[in-house]
């Protein structure tokens, strides 16, 4: 009995260590990240599964699950930069999403006709092409995405797809089907408070972003202390509404760089 209990507790402390283990290495390195929605297509896709670099920015008490770190502001603090895919945490209700990094504290952003202005100078966008993918409900939320044109279920969604430039020679691919979404294209002025930052979907009219105050529902100017981490590539992803259904898994996704 003595040897069977002592192999019941051997056990128990084995799982409790593998956890604390696991618990830290998600604290301090690594977190993995499913993608849910539309908004940063065609970087991202729904159910890409990426693994966010927590070591890029330093830490806050969002870096810990459930944000219990038992400490304010940042250490261990990096700045991000312009052009960073970032993971940060909702400030109101407390979901973790994935954005574009577009303003640093004390930029002035806006958009016109669809163009982003950054300090009152347009980043220079190029055609490049068109994105196409089935209409028809996708991932495990079902969601439909949205399209230039108007497929009926299961024809080609089309996006006009353009190549932006940031001011610091970053170049990223961002999708634009016009006003008939409602978002808007156009847009007042943006000055981006000290230690905040200013964030964009690259599917600019599928993305609930800093354009929209948070008092509506959406983004508007993130503290520097909701910052997560940086997505640098994904690892894994499915088509799929079931990461389990491997006939939808991507294999040309697989360890792929975020532009």
């Amino acid at each position: 009995m003595a040897k069977s209990e002592g192999g019941i507790g051997e056990t128990i402390k084995t799982v409790v260590w593998a956890l604390l283990i696991a618990g830290a290495f998600r604290t301090l390195f690594f977190q993995p990240f499913w993608i849910p929605s539309e908004s940063m297509k065609s970087t991202l896709l729904i159910g890409d599964f990426i693994f966010v670099n927590k070591m890029a920015y330093g830490y806050s008490r969002y870096s810990c699950p459930f944000g219990i770190c038992p400490f304010t502001g940042r250490i261990l603090a990096s700045e991000p930069e312009r052009g960073d895919v970032v993971v940060f945490r909702h400030p109101v209700n407390g979901s973790d999403m994935i954005k574009r990094l577009i303003g640093l504290p004390g930029d002035q952003i806006q958009v016109k006709q669809g163009v982003l202005y950054i300090n009152g100078a347009a980043a220079p966008q190029v055609p490049d092409g068109v994105f196409e993918e089935v209409f028809e409900p996708q991932g495990p939320m079902g969601n439909r995405p949205g399209c230039a044109n108007a497929p009926s279920m299961g024809e080609i969604c089309e996006k006009p797809r353009f190549r932006e430039t940031l001011p610091n020679g970053i170049e990223h691919t961002v999708l634009n089907i016009g006003e008939s979404t409602g978002l808007p294209d156009n847009t007042d002025v943006f000055t981006v408070p000290e230690r905040h930052y200013f964030f964009m979907g690259d599917n600019r009219d599928n993305s609930t972003d800093s354009r929209y105050p948070q008092t509506a529902g959406g983004v508007g100017f993130v503290s520097e202390e909701y910052l997560i981490g940086r997505a640098d590539r994904v690892m894994f992803s499915s088509a799929g509404s079931r990461m389990l259904y491997f006939w939808t898994w991507r294999s040309d996704r697989y360890f792929k760089a975020i532009e």
